[in-house]
């Protein structure tokens, strides 16, 4: 493997660092979103991808339907948001004083079962995998300064920058947001003056769902075969990409999400197509020497600290 380092670093380019900014830019909304909710319930979300997938399926069969793209959009917020939305009332509220160990526990009884029940209603026509074929065009290139740019990766960046604007903005500048602040500061004691426990939290999660959701459509358009394992591996590399950044804090495990999705970006441009096999053992091999050497998290500065972990 020693052998790949000056390949790897010849071979990046203005095109590989243009792709590793949209991917960054995809995981950093992911690291968003689930960030969001640990903040509020200090729960990490493993159904988080299954979501990502449910609201991909929409797409796809909206796609299938012959419906305008806008409406398959709005199919897909929609289904994403309801998801969300119940699993906070069916699951999360009443598992709320049950220990962390748990609500992880539930999550990942969640993730499978939106996954099981995926591939039942995708099996029905005798083949699994769902095509988004009216969205696939939205994945064209268009050539500037002789870099080929792809439009998703204009509208990943986009909506990367515009969601954390307003999430800053909610954050900083109204009601909720202080609320939502407070809760992740120190729940019980944000209960004990006046703070509105299950609204923080409804608001937590569907903002983390309308985040899935865009996330959802960025993803169908650059790949538009969905399965039921779609988005299970870029969740799984982001939560390694919040830990890495700090998920005790919501803006260094954005950073921490983009980082990796960034890094993945590039190694992954940068390598020979005989060698990509060697993409996960390089990536995770690089974050065993960020923990070691900063466990905290790479963007946290100092001590963990529980204030203005949002």
């Amino acid at each position: 493997m020693s052998a790949l380092v000056p390949h790897l670093v010849g071979a990046i380019g203005a095109q590989t660092i243009i792709d590793a900014i949209g991917q960054g830019s995809i995981y950093a909304l992911m690291a968003v979103g689930i960030g969001l909710v640990f903040g509020v319930l200090r729960l990490v979300n493993f159904a988080y991808g299954q979501l990502i997938m449910a609201g991909a399926y929409a797409l796809a069969y909206s796609s299938q339907a012959g419906w305008p793209v806008w409406v398959g959009i709005v199919v897909c917020f929609a289904v994403v948001l309801a998801l969300s939305l119940g699993m906070e009332r069916a699951v999360f509220r009443p598992l709320r004083s049950q220990s962390p160990a748990v609500m992880l526990i539930a999550t990942f009884a969640i993730a499978f079962t939106l996954q099981a029940a995926a591939l039942l209603i995708d099996v029905r026509d005798g083949q699994i995998g769902q095509p988004a074929a009216s969205i696939a065009s939205l994945n064209r290139a268009i050539v500037v300064g002789g870099v080929d740019v792809r439009k998703v990766t204009i509208v990943a960046v986009a909506v990367a920058i515009g969601a954390l604007a307003l999430l800053a903005a909610i954050l900083g500048r109204t009601r909720i947001g202080l609320q939502m602040r407070a809760a992740s500061s120190d729940f019980l004691t944000a209960r004990m003056i006046g703070v509105r426990a299950n609204t923080v939290i409804t608001v937590a999660v569907l903002l983390a769902g309308a985040l899935a959701a865009a996330v959802a459509v960025i993803l169908t358009i650059q790949s538009p075969l969905v399965t039921p394992d779609f988005a299970l591996i870029d969740t799984v590399v982001v939560l390694v990409g919040v830990v890495v950044g700090g998920i005790d804090r919501l803006w260094t495990a954005t950073l921490g999400g983009f980082t990796i999705g960034f890094a993945q970006g590039v190694i992954n441009g940068a390598l020979p197509t005989d060698k990509t096999v060697f993409l996960p053992s390089i990536v995770f091999a690089l974050v065993v020497v960020v923990l070691i050497v900063k466990p905290a998290g790479l963007f946290v500065r100092g001590r963990s600290s529980v204030i203005d972990r949002v």
